[in-house]
């Protein structure tokens, strides 16, 4: 195979020994540069990616995708589910209930929030189902007359210290009328069991209990929403929009997103800011591959001046430069991406960085790579890889072998 002599040049350089060691020692240190900063901006992304999709995942399955308010409030919501479920995308919908209260049990009391549901349609709309860990949905509506049942986030009930078939005490806003005003009247309730969302703050601060016994807790005639689930999670604000101009301007919707934009909101904004400092490490690489070559140039004169006498082009000695700049940016850009793509496989594999979940939501760091964040980082690199030959290639194409050979 016929190897261009630029490259044969370039090669031989950059695999320099004796009195040019010293060379070769800077190339490498750049091409270590390169494969840090590339490893290290594929790393974060991959944090900030695998964040983003455990929480979206968490969210979503912990509440609906589409939630549907009425002016006036919903009176018959079976009037209703036929007409949203008519809708284009939406796969299944469900009514709820919620409200406030304190929960009390073996002394203690925490706040909570009750949510109440249509246990036949809410596994349709949440993951409520699969996160039960003990007891059942089943159990919230059983008909032996016995105190209305609650089902508890695992961490409530880790607090209340209760488990399934315990009786705990709930105190809502709904109290009796007195000649002393409203007075806070405890209902008894029973533990149908616990569930684990994955979401701290629904598994520490959230029950479910039946959609009738919201209506008595809370003294209510009607569900206070619906809830809906679409095929396309990322279509839910566009069907959303289109369900007061298909149904009437008298229906409110609001999609997954807007409810979270904040949160997500914040997490694109570390994303990119994260990926802009730590990608400063590969411009120091970049800055080093300048070093490396403009000594290089310094070093090989004689060599560019004999070159040239021999009539190798300027064209031809800029590319001998360009190719030797390149070859490091593409080894340390390679390097760089399979150390950070099997480093993030092995961490999310093995879950080896454990986080508080009361803060990040998470028990350990997630980390994702994208296929088009890896390209975005591998090009980029090459870009400022190539990018910095360009003035040492070209103080090479300009040197006067005449001036360069006079003292030799």
């Amino acid at each position: 195979m016929n190897i261009p002599f630029e490259l044969q040049i370039a090669l031989r350089y950059l695999l320099a020994k004796r009195k040019q060691a010293f060379i070769s020692v800077i190339s490498l240190i750049s091409t270590l540069g390169v494969t840090v900063g590339v490893m290290a901006v594929i790393i974060a992304l991959a944090v900030m990616t695998g964040l983003q999709q455990e929480l979206r995942d968490r969210i979503l399955g912990s509440n609906a995708h589409v939630y549907v308010f009425k002016s006036g409030g919903i009176a018959d919501y079976r009037a209703e589910l036929p007409k949203l479920l008519a809708i284009p995308h939406v796969v299944s919908a469900a009514p709820a209930i919620q409200g406030m209260g304190l929960l009390s049990a073996s002394g203690e009391t925490e706040p909570i929030q009750i949510k109440g549901i249509d246990v036949g349609l809410e596994p349709k709309v949440t993951d409520i189902a699969r996160a039960t860990r003990s007891g059942s949905l089943a159990a919230l509506t059983s008909g032996d007359g016995g105190p209305e049942g609650i089902l508890l986030g695992a961490d409530l009930a880790a607090k209340l210290g209760v488990r399934a078939g315990d009786a705990v005490s709930l105190v809502t806003t709904q109290g009796t009328v007195s000649p002393f005003g409203m007075l806070p009247r405890p209902r008894r309730l029973r533990v149908a069991g616990t569930f684990s969302l994955g979401l701290y703050e629904f598994d520490s601060t959230y029950g479910f209990v039946s959609l009738d016994a919201a209506k008595r807790l809370f003294a209510k005639s009607q569900v206070d929403f619906i809830q809906l689930r679409v095929d396309n999670i990322f279509r839910a604000a566009d069907i959303a929009n289109s369900i007061p101009a298909a149904l009437g301007r008298e229906y409110l919707t609001e999609d997954w997103a807007a409810q979270n934009k904040p949160l997500f909101s914040a997490l694109w904004l570390e994303k990119i800011a994260i990926s802009l400092a730590i990608g400063l490490i590969v411009m120091v690489a970049a800055l080093n591959i300048v070093t490396s070559l403009i000594l290089l140039v310094m070093e090989k004169q004689r060599d560019i001046a004999i070159l040239k006498t021999m009539g190798t082009s300027a064209r031809s000695v800029m590319a001998i430069f360009m190719m030797q700049g390149l070859i490091i940016g593409i080894v340390g850009t390679t390097a760089g991406a399979l150390a950070g793509f099997g480093l993030s496989s092995v961490l999310d594999r093995y879950q080896l960085i454990k986080v508080p979940m009361d803060v990040y939501q998470v028990s350990h760091l997630p980390f994702t790579v994208l296929p088009l964040d890896l390209a975005l980082v591998v090009t980029a690199a090459l870009l400022i890889c190539f990018v910095a030959t360009i003035f040492p290639a070209r103080q090479a194409a300009k040197l006067d072998p005449v001036q360069a050979l006079r003292y030799e």
